[in-house]
């Protein structure tokens, strides 16, 4: 099987138990109704990017559904936890993509969008031979890449939060959601 369609999504959800703020954060992504399996990071060849409203509708409750997903979890009051999937589209439809996963603590949804963003255009920019340097800063990397021909799109999505101030769960997520 290999997906037509792919949405991006994102949500959070806070709760005194663990299990339960997942549950709220799916609900937030609007996913909960899914058997969600987790895969790795390959965005397959002529996947088409949808709107999230789209892809929701594609979907049924108690569906097998593939996902790239990013998650993190903290019970301590007003740290900040990010988690984002990064996606990379080369400009050939007949070449695969990426998809990348962070979680992190302490960084903005900004660093952290950032960060998986690079992840996923790195990960494509050297199976595609594109030179760069490692060091360089995203920003000069996305120049690199997008001026290569090669690479077409990078974006990412991301949801960061605050631990709950009572000390409750809270639970982000990003993920890739795949539609057959």
């Amino acid at each position: 099987m290999i997906p037509k369609y792919v949405f991006l999504t994102k949500g959070v959800g806070k709760h005194k138990d663990y299990l339960q703020s997942f549950e709220l954060a799916l609900r937030n992504a609007g996913i909960q109704a899914c058997n969600i399996v987790t895969v790795s990071s390959i965005l397959p060849p002529g996947c088409k990017v949808i709107s999230k409203e789209q892809g929701l509708k594609m979907l049924h409750p108690g569906e097998i559904t593939f996902a790239v997903m990013s998650k993190n979890s903290v019970q301590e009051p007003h740290r900040l936890i990010a988690a984002s999937i990064g996606m990379a589209i080369p400009a050939s439809q007949n070449t695969y993509g990426y998809l990348s996963e962070h979680h992190s603590f302490g960084q903005t949804a900004v660093m952290a969008g950032n960060y998986a963003e690079d992840l996923a255009a790195t990960m494509l920019a050297t199976t595609m031979g594109i030179p760069f340097d490692s060091e360089q800063a995203w920003d000069e990397k996305k120049q690199i890449f997008q001026t290569s021909g090669l690479i077409i799109k990078t974006s990412n999505i991301t949801q960061s939060a605050k631990g709950e101030k009572t000390g409750q769960w809270t639970t982000v997520l990003a993920a890739a959601v795949f539609v057959p």
